[in-house]
């Protein structure tokens, strides 16, 4: 990996973990909420999840990892739980790309480290 796909690699990895955190955390009050306001919250997490999966896509094309293909894998699972109206099934696939998201990034430090750029 070049040093610039690694900054960009561990910048974005940063991104995207903050928002499967978040986006894990809205599955759990989604949880909570009255049936009532549930349709509005997939909504939401739809949303999220989303703009999370264009940042994925903008990484894959700017520093291309074959873990990205996992993660997106990952995200598309948890968006067919959501659309099926099942979002509380979600929260697993968002972890399993946190997971792997945490790899990447965890690969890019290190080059990033042993360059001493970081």
């Amino acid at each position: 990996m070049e040093i610039n796909e690694a900054i960009t690699t561990f910048s974005q990895s940063e991104k995207i973990k903050a928002g499967l955190i978040w986006a894990s955390q809205a599955v759990e009050v989604y949880k909570a909420l009255p049936e009532a306001d549930k349709p509005g919250a997939e909504k939401i997490i739809a949303a999220i999840v989303n703009m999370i999966g264009s940042e994925i896509l903008i990484c894959r094309k700017l520093a291309p990892n074959e873990l990205w293909t996992e993660v997106e894998k990952s995200i598309n699972t948890a968006m067919v739980m959501i659309n099926s109206n099942i979002a509380h099934e979600a929260g697993y696939h968002l972890t399993q790309a946190l997971t792997q998201t945490t790899t990447i990034g965890q690969r890019s430090m290190s080059i990033l480290t042993d360059k001493k750029l970081l």
